[in-house]
């Protein structure tokens, strides 16, 4: 059991730590418990969908995804990263507005963005994880995959704590908020243009079109 709990961490961590980046800058934009319970809820819905697509593919169908198409989730970020570089001169002269009622409509809808931001952007990261859980899932028996969803739940919520302290730090705090209309696309773009090209979907995309 101890191995068991060991090798499931050890799993989780190194798939899932290059999470915490992002995490921190999605926390600095929650400026509410509500938006903070958003994120916290689409870090688990991503996980969850990586883990139950692992199963069924390990489990079920026995079959490993291809690189190159999960690299084609790299559109995810890539997407959301331009349409924030864009969106966000307009939601700078919302924010501008004094009326409570205007304030509290876009907050829960930054509220509702957050969760499936973080929600899509750990889906679309997880071709190593597919890559990882997969094999590894092949080989466990049904209590030891009990004991690694027990894991992966209080692991998932470890990262959130990280993430959110992170965020909370005077200088990352700081510098985030300052910059956050130039940081926010750029990371989100330079994430979705990583993994297509990690995983070979740049170059199997240019030369198809060549």
């Amino acid at each position: 059991m101890v191995q068991t709990i060991i090798t499931a961490l050890a799993v989780f961590i190194s798939t899932s730590i290059d999470y915490a980046v992002i995490l921190t800058i999605i926390f600095s934009q929650a400026r509410t418990r509500k938006s903070i319970g958003h994120v916290v809820g689409g870090m688990y819905l991503g996980t969850a969908f990586l883990v139950i697509v692992s199963l069924l593919a390990a489990l079920v169908l026995h079959i490993i995804p291809n690189e190159r198409v999960i690299g084609l989730l790299g559109l995810v970020p890539l997407i959301l990263g331009i349409r924030a570089a864009i969106k966000r001169g307009n939601e700078a002269e919302d924010e501008e507005k004094e009326e409570s009622d205007i304030l509290e409509r876009l907050e829960s809808r930054k509220a509702a963005r957050l969760f499936w931001t973080i929600a899509l952007i750990t889906v679309a990261s997880g071709g190593d994880n597919l890559g990882v859980y997969i094999p590894y899932f092949v080989t466990m028996t049904g209590s030891e995959l009990a004991i690694m969803v027990v894991v992966f739940i209080l692991a998932t919520a470890g990262l959130c704590v990280l993430g959110y302290r992170l965020a909370k730090i005077p200088f990352v705090a700081n510098t985030l908020e300052k910059y956050e209309r130039i940081i926010v696309p750029i990371v989100y773009i330079a994430l979705g243009i990583y993994i297509m090209a990690e995983s070979g979907t740049l170059a199997w995309i240019f030369g198809w079109l060549g």
